[in-house]
């Protein structure tokens, strides 16, 4: 017999789609080692093994077959993609050019000997995803239309503190319906390179383009944040029209890091107490204690009125985000909201669950180098649970874009 490695789909899949590993022509119980790996843009390699045992017909099963051990174990039909780890410490895998897909190598070894390999492409432009460039104005951005005529269901997606144009979210949601504008804020081109006065009027463009493109479904748009992008979302949804949805990955509902200006008001930024920040025995920066409390009169000034948004919000909050009080916020903004009159917002609770909420298969980025502060940062999580987390909160932000801008509803409940 000569083993043979199944893939299922065969030769590529999109990155956020599950990916069916089976090896076949094993001996009967024959042990065998799994390992995967892939290099990012730069060269960086991540990779991930765990032992098998081989079943009665020297068959194994990743969906049915529970790891011995390894870099992880237990029944986990995607381990071999989650559980990757940078070869270089503190590395985090993250997409920079969506128009390539990274390539995996999966192999079966027994005591070193290869016994089967595959080549397997995982894409981040769904097929027939179109990735246009914008340059409108002030915006800077990238534009991804789903296959077909349209008009579709229109997102607004922003990411954090790290700035840059960060694409790969929104090519993937693309893939499933959407028309996602992936919007940078700074460190980008002619934009700001660091964060400082921002003013919403950039954001107010981002949006008037969104709702006057053939290709998007009016009269309203959503908005998807995380980190720093989350407050910017909350502040447009406060302030701008044509925003029916929103989003929220672990963020805070206090204006951070830069004054906000918009016409002639300004709202302060939080403020900070460096002086707070811990080092973890490892030698990592923790700074969830840093910001300061927006509910100390002092600070009132800083907190976005979310009361004023139009449409309803959903926040996802990982429980052990070592960044910022998630779970603080998102319980400030059910009380404010529900105080002026407001519906509940939908709050999902991920226990084990750190600051960086990917799309789901990428390895959870417990730490890693900051873009912007140049230092290693503790984001915290365990890789398991966060794992689970990333797939379930991406099933969660695509109903919720769905109900509330296609105006479609599903019976599927979070299942965390």
């Amino acid at each position: 017999m000569i083993a043979k490695l199944i893939l299922e789909p065969a030769g590529r899949s999109c990155w956020d789609e599950p990916l069916h590993i089976t090896v076949q022509g094993l001996a009967p119980r024959q042990q065998v080692t799994l390992r995967a790996s892939l290099r990012d843009e730069k060269g960086a390699l991540f990779r991930a093994h765990a032992r098998y045992r081989a079943d009665a017909r020297g068959e194994l099963d990743l969906a049915r077959t529970p790891a011995l051990g390894g870099n992880f174990a237990g029944l986990e039909p995607m381990g071999l993609i989650w559980a990757m780890k940078p070869d270089k410490p503190l590395g985090r895998l993250v997409k920079r050019d969506v128009q390539t897909p990274f390539v995996v190598e999966l192999e079966v070894l027994d005591a070193g000997r290869l016994l089967a390999r595959a080549l397997h492409e995982r894409h981040f432009l769904p097929p027939g995803v179109r990735r246009v460039r914008v340059r409108a104005g002030q915006v800077r951005a990238t534009l991804f239309l789903p296959p077909g005529e349209g008009p579709f269901p229109g997102i607004i997606d922003l990411f954090g503190s790290g700035g840059g144009l960060c694409e790969y979210r929104a090519s993937l949601l693309a893939g499933h319906g959407f028309a996602v504008l992936a919007l940078a804020y700074f460190r980008f081109e002619d934009l700001p390179e660091y964060l400082s006065d921002m003013r919403l009027e950039y954001f107010e463009e981002a949006v008037d383009f969104m709702l006057q493109h053939p290709k998007v479904k009016g009269p309203n748009v959503g908005l998807l944040g995380f980190s720093k992008g989350g407050d910017l979302c909350l502040s447009m949804a406060s302030f701008l029209k044509g925003i029916t949805a929103t989003v929220l990955i672990n963020a805070c509902v206090a204006n951070t890091i830069a004054p906000l200006h918009y016409k002639d008001m300004i709202i302060p930024d939080l403020g900070n107490e460096l002086s707070n920040k811990k080092i973890t025995e490892s030698g990592l920066l923790n700074l969830v204690d840093i910001w300061k409390n927006p509910l100390e009169e002092h600070n009132h000034r800083s907190l976005i009125p979310l009361e004023k948004a139009q449409g309803p919000f959903l926040f996802i909050v990982g429980l052990d985000d070592h960044n910022w009080k998630s779970e603080f916020y998102a319980h400030i903004a059910s009380e404010r909201l529900q105080a002026h009159g407001k519906n509940k917002p939908q709050i999902i609770f991920y226990p084990e669950t750190g600051h960086c909420i990917d799309p789901p298969y990428f390895p959870p980025s417990t730490a890693s180098v900051h873009a912007i502060l140049g230092e290693a940062v503790f984001y915290g999580g365990e890789p398991r649970a966060h794992s689970r987390a990333q797939e379930d909160a991406w099933q969660q932000i695509q109903i919720f874009f769905q109900k509330y801008l296609n105006g479609k509803k599903s019976v599927q409940h979070s299942k965390i």
